[in-house]
């Protein structure tokens, strides 16, 4: 993926990082690679709500962008696995910060779990 050149913009270091872990899934993928190697299948488990070709295309961009390290064994069937290099460990509170501030306002976030209806009692009139 062609990144984009930063270099004579204000606030260029926040444009070039949030250039990095852009979209949707980027952001969750180094979350759960946190937790240490993992293979294909377990980080398609852990996001349920990607598609398989969607999580392809982020892991390629992650490992083109030097965040994500690919390790395939030569094995039948292929086993791969995925991990954070050292710059995507770099990345730990940053996304760290965003987690915790994602849980102080869970309440007003579209992703917060919905609420049970709450049955108010009748008052006598």
């Amino acid at each position: 993926m062609k990144r984009k050149d930063f270099t004579h913009r204000p606030g260029c270091a926040v444009e070039a990082t949030l250039d990095l872990i852009d979209g949707k899934w980027k952001g969750v993928i180094l979350f759960h690679l946190q937790a240490g190697t993992q293979r294909f299948g377990e980080l398609r488990r852990r996001m349920p709500g990607i598609t398989q070709r969607m999580l392809t295309k982020q892991l390629r961009a992650l490992e083109n962008d030097k965040l994500v390290i690919r390790k395939v064994y030569a094995e039948v069937p292929p086993r791969v696995e995925y991990c954070l290099s050292e710059i995507g460990e770099s990345l730990r509170p940053v996304i760290d910060i965003l987690k915790a501030w994602g849980e102080s306002h869970q309440q007003r976030l579209s992703c917060a779990p919905a609420r049970e209806a709450v049955k108010e009692p009748k008052h006598a009139a």
